[in-house]
């Protein structure tokens, strides 16, 4: 047997066995108190592209933004029902990063923009590229200025959340991992790497600087309205971490919140408090995988082909799942669209005007939920 035709066999048998699950090892974890609302979001395609992974509004309300495959910064134009091109994050070999391709097999080259946020006094939109590291972008779009790939003589592997203090200008974001690219996050994940970070950049310096380390899968970060701390979505770890900035705490953190799944991003909401999106629900059968070590060894040294499994599985057996929470870590909402016959693996929520914005980094399209 070819070993095409063997993984095709093992793909068929596979899905079989999940999709009867007889001992709910594939089967996610109910939540407390949730609400099945999600199932009534709408549903906006992306034309030629896939993973809308965050959200920006301007400084005049307009959008949102946001970065799909390909390298592209897209904006939504609510007039016209339609998404238009606004920003590139690498103007190389754009022939072969147009359309609608496996966003793993180019976005090294094209570029894939992550976090975005503008600062609101410059109109300039700041971007977290997995993996060109932390551009900019000016009001008027076009292609994006490389603003820094390192910190302490370390390069960015996996550039990804990101927030701004819009009194000081000051952007922190998130690079996951010192070992591990975008396109390697399961086995990020099934390694335990420990080398996510937090880092400040000054527009006024240009200095980065490092103000935490040794992370597990550092993801989503959210400054608080006064800017005294910082949330960060650990993704690893499922949990929420709070980074003082201000006060006596300053340099220190504490464990938030412990959620029942991977957590991408947090944003804060008009209200005051937070939404983070849960990627996947922790289930019987990887709370098994991870509580091994010699497990992990073994499955970090199977073929990627193998490993890519687990996306294929993920799309199929998919749900949604936003958790609303307050700053002192209680929580407030819990919205799910259980059967993910549409809406799932969602890697963020951004709240404006009354209305839900949910982004995918793996699915072709954005939710919008009105609440």
């Amino acid at each position: 047997m070819n070993s095409k035709l063997f993984f095709t066999a093992t793909t068929l048998l596979i899905s079989i066995f999940i999709a009867v699950d007889p001992i709910g090892l594939f089967t996610p974890p109910s939540v407390t108190f949730s609400s099945n609302k999600l199932r009534r979001a709408e549903i906006l395609p992306l034309v030629g592209a896939i993973g809308a992974e965050s959200f920006a509004f301007d400084p005049i309300g307009g959008g949102p933004y946001t970065g799909v495959s390909g390298g592209r910064i897209i904006k939504w134009q609510e007039n016209e029902r339609q998404w238009v091109n606004f920003a590139l994050t690498s103007t190389e070999r754009r022939e072969k990063c147009e359309g609608w391709h496996d966003d793993e097999e180019m976005e090294h080259i094209c570029g894939r923009p992550l976090g975005l946020c503008f600062n609101e006094l410059t109109g300039d939109l700041y971007v977290a590229d997995a993996y060109l590291g932390l551009l900019m972008v000016g009001p008027d779009g076009g292609s994006a200025t490389r603003i820094v790939t390192q910190a302490q003589s370390i390069p960015f592997r996996f550039t990804n959340g990101l927030d701004i203090h819009q009194r000081s200008g000051a952007v922190y974001f998130s690079d996951s991992s010192s070992n591990y690219q975008r396109r390697e996050f399961l086995s990020l994940i099934i390694s335990g790497d420990k080398t996510g970070r937090l880092l400040k950049y000054d527009p006024e310096s240009k200095q980065v600087t490092v103000l935490l380390d040794k992370l597990s899968y550092l993801n989503g970060v959210a400054l608080s309205e006064d800017g005294s701390f910082i949330l960060l979505a650990e993704t690893i770890n499922c949990r929420i971490l709070k980074f003082w900035l201000q006060t006596s705490k300053a340099g220190t953190y504490e464990v938030l919140l412990q959620l029942p799944g991977f957590p991408d991003n947090i944003k804060r909401s008009p209200r005051g408090d937070y939404w983070v999106a849960v990627y996947s629900k922790k289930g019987k059968l990887l709370q098994w995988i991870l509580s091994y070590t010699w497990l992990r060894k073994v499955l970090l040294k199977l073929p990627h082909k193998i490993l890519k499994l687990h996306s294929v599985f993920a799309k199929w057996k998919g749900y949604a799942l936003a958790i609303r929470f307050s700053e002192e870590g209680e929580v407030l909402e819990v919205l799910e669209n259980k059967r993910g016959n549409t809406l799932k693996l969602i890697s963020e929520v951004e709240e404006k005007n009354g209305t839900l914005w949910i982004g995918s980094v793996v699915m072709p399209f954005v939710g919008v939920y009105k609440m």
